[in-house]
């Protein structure tokens, strides 16, 4: 699933009443999720933080931004914060599934609407800089809203969309592309600001001022002071006392988590209390965190231990959280904490019980059907494989098999939450066919409108059977291997897992022929067939291997 992240600041931070019409524009927009509003009234600014799909995002964007001209008028504000219009800043953040070029590609497909439509001048930042001197924001802002009528003077400072002329109401935006900001605080066992503080400045990017050995700080020839890099890039820190926790905390900000990861810091920061006579007692988030950053550090803390990565995805988040004591201070709750679980539900269908689920297919409805059914077979057999995988790590006898079987547990992890979302993916597909048959169909008009609808939604209910169909030879890849290298003792679970995965690849293929009558584009049907009937049969002759190899050693 696609996610982006939109993080704009609005020039109002103490009328509520204005702010509620600006969010209520972004809660409004399908596929958009509004996730924070945070106002300042002595900045006079409020900072919003909404996720969703590109598109929804866009949209909503704009929404906001045209209420917030509409609503804000910049010759009436003042505010501790620097900024240049109603809408400062609109930055997009890759979450999930998008790259920053494609946010890149957001900016400027907002920028070039708001800049047409709305007339407000447009400047693009960070990432979605169209020059290298407009990527950093303080140089765009520069002579902020005041000096706006003068900036536009010079030709060097002519924005990137709308006109070169001062919008007295609105002011101008920038809008930009960068990386995720996780906001993050650990914890230490005092109240000594100073003691923390120092190990921040160890950290942090920026560093400290060196000094010589009587003390000193260092200067170079120009009497400039010289300073000492910090130990991590992307790393922003400084500690302070917090009387509500009766504690001190490293208070740190990850400009990009990817270069620089929390866990990371984290254990650097342990080593270094220790060195100060101190110790690091947990830590907590601040906001949210991509779940990228989680799995990450739980993998980490697993590897540590020696243990298997190929487990499931909630396992690895909570040996995460134990591991950083995120709930030292309060419950960490990944649903409420990690972005993409605020945005995504899980599906009707896989929410329930086994027993809800197999008694909703039994009833006198379409829907869970076989293609549903096919991609939870795939889902067992991938879940089974990952199984034998995991009982084969560790196990003495097997030592030459350990590392090729975390390989194939996290694969068969990766495969199994595939065909889990595939449950749900191809019942939607279905009702998708069912909608498109119920719209009107009066005019001619209404006809062919009706009609291309039905196309794509038919198209739409072979494709995803066609997917799961293409990832069932890789199931029974994963269980072949694992019969042959892994724990004997479990390698009936392996026959099990690839005959799973056959019933997943032969039920994905009744599902594709099903859909296949009605579809106009003869190409497309001649395709989708013949690359089921192959996937069939390559899927049949590779579980018959596993099962000659289950056989011989379960009858050896």
């Amino acid at each position: 699933m696609k996610i982006v992240e939109c993080v704009p600041n609005f020039s109002e931070g103490r009328d509520m009443a204005v702010i509620d019409q600006i969010t209520n524009e972004i809660s409004g927009t399908e596929g958009a999720v509004l996730l924070d509003v945070d106002p300042g009234a002595n900045t006079n600014r409020t900072v919003v933080t909404f996720v969703g799909d590109p598109d929804a995002v866009v949209e909503a964007a704009f929404r906001a931004i045209k209420k917030a001209a509409e609503v804000i008028d910049m010759r009436q504000h003042s505010g501790a914060h620097p900024r240049m219009g109603a809408t400062d800043v609109c930055p997009f953040v890759p979450v999930s599934g998008v790259t920053m070029e494609d946010c890149a590609e957001l900016a400027a497909r907002l920028g070039k609407r708001v800049g047409e439509e709305l007339g407000i001048p447009i400047y693009l930042y960070e990432s979605a800089a169209t020059k290298p001197e407009r990527a950093n924001l303080a140089t765009v802002r520069a002579g902020e809203y005041e000096g706006l009528a003068e900036k536009f003077k010079d030709p060097r400072w002519k924005p990137d969309f709308g006109p070169a002329e001062f919008n007295a109401k609105a002011g101008a935006t920038a809008i930009g592309a960068r990386e995720f900001l996780i906001a993050y605080n650990i914890n230490l066992n005092t109240r000594d600001r100073n003691l923390v503080h120092d190990i921040a400045l160890t950290i942090r990017e920026r560093g400290r001022w060196l000094r010589g050995d009587d003390g000193k700080i260092v200067r170079d020839e120009d009497g400039k002071k010289v300073r000492q890099d910090g130990m991590f890039e992307h790393c922003k820190a400084i500690g302070w006392y917090i009387d509500e926790y009766n504690r001190a905390q490293i208070s740190i900000n990850f400009t990009n988590y990817k270069i620089t990861p929390p866990h990371i810091v984290f254990d650097a920061v342990c080593d270094l209390a220790v060195k100060s006579g101190l110790r690091v007692t947990g830590s907590e988030l601040v906001g949210l965190i991509p779940k990228a950053a989680m799995l990450e550090a739980g993998r980490y803390y697993l590897d540590k231990q020696g243990k298997s990565k190929g487990i499931p995805e909630a396992d690895i988040i909570e040996i995460a959280a134990m591991s950083l004591g995120l709930s030292e201070i309060t419950p960490f709750v990944a649903e409420e904490k990690i972005v993409e679980y605020r945005v995504q539900k899980a599906g009707d269908l896989v929410s329930r019980t086994v027993t809800g689920f197999v008694d909703e297919v039994s009833v006198d409805s379409p829907v869970p059907g076989g293609g549903s059914v096919a991609a939870l077979c795939g889902a067992l057999g991938s879940a089974l494989a990952s199984m034998v995988a995991n009982l084969t790590h560790l196990k003495k006898g097997y030592e030459s098999a350990w590392d090729e079987s975390v390989e194939i547990a996290c694969k068969a992890q990766e495969m199994k939450d595939f065909f889990v979302a595939a449950v749900d993916r191809d019942s939607n597909a279905f009702d998708a066919v069912m909608a498109a048959m119920r719209l009107p169909k009066g005019s001619d008009e209404e006809k062919a409108a009706r009609d291309s609808a039905i196309q794509e939604a038919s198209k739409g209910a072979v494709q995803v059977p066609l997917e799961v169909l293409r990832k069932a030879p890789e199931a029974i890849a994963l269980a072949k291997r694992i019969a042959e290298i892994g724990n004997v003792n479990s390698v009936s679970d392996a026959g099990v897992a690839a005959q799973c995965a056959l019933t997943c690849a032969i039920g994905a293929a009744y599902n594709v022929l099903i859909n296949l009558p009605g579809i106009e584009d003869e190409g497309f049907v001649k395709d989708a067939s013949a690359e089921a009937a192959r996937i069939r049969k390559e899927s049949e002759a590779a579980a018959a291997e596993v099962d000659a190899i289950v056989l011989e050693k379960v009858t050896s």
